[in-house]
């Protein structure tokens, strides 16, 4: 395993084994190129850097940013709906579930790393399974507390019109759990774009990356940077994820403005 690390995760690796032109225990420091005033005095956040640097540095991580978080959120999501149709309709299978997900959600996400890597190697892998396991307690919850809380009157009103189990499920039941499992998908979604910062000690993607490598040095524009559109990135989802639960439930704001 310690052989793979510094073909793994490159710069990290051999800043960590004291690699760096400064020799063992001195910090890597990046090539900012020709300084700038800005950088020259080593201001806060110089923004010529910053944007002299987006499109070779910042778009690439947040990028990689992005396809991480999504990846592993819309398997959690397929994955934590289908245990939690099963749980609504047989409730026993519900608490094996709830318990083995809200045991996954309590280790911290460094010690899921660390125990994820003998197998797994320092990959993608490694951390896409690591990011689901911490979505599906989140997403399997509220789904299937949307799915319970349900109107039973609307539920007998479709079985009195003749719809079968699986029709009362996908035309009754989930559009009224929308807004549960929207609110599930908001939280899950903002903590899984936190975690994928911390994957950097893994694998040399995204804005952790950035941002560990920053850590490295006295500038700052670049911890700063990367931190600031991890911030973004989490806002913009979540606002579109509200844009997407309106979308999906007219009914629901029709009824609050009525």
């Amino acid at each position: 395993m310690s052989a793979a690390l510094p073909s793994a995760v490159g710069p990290l690796a051999r800043a960590a084994a004291g690699g760096g032109p400064g020799g063992p225990g001195h910090p890597v420091i990046p090539d900012f190129g020709a300084p700038s005033g800005c950088v020259a005095h080593d201001a806060t956040f110089c923004t010529d850097w910053f944007t002299a640097h987006w499109t070779n540095l910042f778009w690439p991580a947040l990028v990689q940013h992005v396809e991480l978080t999504l990846v592993a959120v819309v398997i959690g999501f397929v994955i934590a709906l289908a245990a939690a149709v099963l749980g609504h309709f047989q409730a026993w299978f519900a608490a094996p579930v709830s318990a083995v997900s809200s045991f996954l959600y309590t280790v911290p996400p460094l010690a899921l790393f660390q125990l994820l890597v003998p197998a797994t190697g320092f990959s993608v892998l490694t951390v896409e399974v690591a990011l689901v396991a911490y979505s599906l307690y989140l997403l399997f919850t509220t789904i299937l507390t949307g799915l319970r809380e349900v109107p039973q009157d609307a539920v007998r009103a479709a079985r009195g019109m003749g719809l079968t189990r699986w029709q009362i499920l996908f035309k009754v039941e989930i559009p009224l759990a929308v807004p549960a499992i929207v609110s599930g998908l908001r939280v899950t979604t903002v903590m899984t774009i936190g975690t994928v910062a911390i994957a950097a000690y893994v694998i040399d993607e995204g804005l952790g990356s950035l941002i560990l490598k920053a850590l490295q040095s006295p500038f700052n524009t670049q911890f700063i940077g990367a931190g600031g559109l991890a911030v973004v990135l989490a806002l913009a989802a979540d606002g579109l994820l509200v844009l997407g639960g309106r979308l999906l439930t007219p009914w629901a704001h029709a009824r609050r403005t009525a």
